[in-house]
């Protein structure tokens, strides 16, 4: 049973996600899983050191437009234990703690964003030796948030790099032209491969849908070009994670039916047909059943202790299992579901489960 690709948006859609998600502690089971995995570190600089800043600015773009974002400084006696943490913090992210390459790397900016729940901080680090800068960001620790992170690396062709230390969460830069930019900029121009980005644009609607990762609105991802042979390549990365199976209504787990991404609906519904949409997303299914099987025994223990945890109110968990009930045909394991994490692991069984019965050493064993 695949989802009908079509637009769904029309003036007055009752489908937005909710204004103000809350933060979700972390458990303890989940901080054991992250530990064992090396994700839980002990970090030279927390969220909350990063909240004493002095004052703030508005950061423009190249516009002069404002972005959301402001450039925050800090009193001369705080900045150099802060700016030798976050250079440490950057070490563990890219090398594992080396500190053999940090003399030569400074941070040049602290940026703050009150946009959004997890209120981050952005971190900008430069090479002293050639000025090249890279990012990574600083957040308020969100058991949501670090579901959806975890599934992202092992279900999407994407890895995914993150730290944690008790309220704090360390998250790298993913690269990309964000979603709104490139509707706006790149969509339309003559070297774009408009076949190419509907295609992609199919995969990235059926993998949110499968592992009920909501709110994919265009600013909420990314679109990474890679030039291929006589043309490019496109991969859309998703980069806000906070509304992992939290929401009620099954459409906000589905890109295809917001609003801002509706230039790309149109554009996959001009450019492929029916028997098109569907062969993407059998080859989307297809290749996610590959990657659970690839990580199926971390999977498993991550769903064992999402499914303990609370990450939505009952009412959303009602709603939205209700309604993916109805739409896979009274479906009724996925209404036993007692928490968004039972939710997530029924609705990758029914999405997945034909695909998983074609690998030789899962035939027969449908239950698992």
């Amino acid at each position: 049973m695949y989802t009908p690709f079509r637009s769904g948006y029309s003036r007055g859609e009752p489908d937005r996600p909710s204004r103000k998600k809350p933060m979700f502690p972390v458990s303890q089971a989940l901080r054991g899983f992250l530990k064992q995995h090396g994700r839980e570190v002990k970090l030279p600089v927390s969220y909350r050191d990063l909240q004493r800043f002095t004052y703030s600015v508005p950061l423009k773009d190249k516009e002069g437009q404002d972005t959301h974002w402001e450039t925050v400084v800090y009193d001369m006696r705080e900045w150099e234990y802060i700016r030798e943490g976050l250079v440490r913090i950057y070490a563990l992210l890219r090398t594992e703690g080396d500190m053999t390459f940090s003399k030569h790397l400074d941070v040049a900016r602290i940026d703050y964003c009150a946009f959004g729940n997890s209120q981050p901080f952005r971190i900008r680090i430069v090479n002293k030796f050639n000025d090249n800068y890279d990012h990574y960001y600083i957040k308020i620790a969100d058991a949501s948030r670090i579901y959806g992170l975890e599934l992202e690396h092992m279900l999407s062709p994407n890895r995914i790099t993150f730290l944690t230390n008790n309220h704090s969460l360390v998250e790298e830069h993913i690269p990309g032209i964000p979603g709104d930019v490139f509707i706006q900029q790149h969509l339309n121009r003559p070297d774009t491969n408009k076949i190419r980005i509907a295609k992609e644009f199919v995969k990235f609607n059926e993998r949110c849908f499968v592992r009920l990762l909501g709110d994919m609105r265009s600013y909420n991802f990314v679109i990474d070009i890679t030039p291929d042979i006589e043309d490019y390549q496109y991969r859309i990365r998703a980069i806000d994670f906070d509304q992992q199976s939290y929401e009620g209504r099954k459409n906000l787990y589905l890109p295809q039916f917001f609003k801002e991404n509706f230039p790309l609906v149109e554009t996959t519904l001009k450019h492929l047909n029916k028997d098109s949409i569907q062969q993407y997303q059998t080859e989307e299914r297809t290749m996610m059943t590959f990657r659970l099987v690839s990580a199926r025994y971390r999977l498993k223990e991550l769903l064992d202790i999402m499914g303990k945890d609370t990450i939505s109110t009952p009412e959303k968990l009602h709603q939205l299992a209700s309604e993916l009930s109805e739409m896979h045909h009274n479906h009724k394991g996925l209404l036993r579901a007692r928490n968004m994490g039972q939710l997530v692991k029924e609705h990758l069984k029914v999405c997945l489960r034909k695909n998983l019965l074609l690998i030789p050493r899962f035939q027969g064993r449908s239950e698992d």
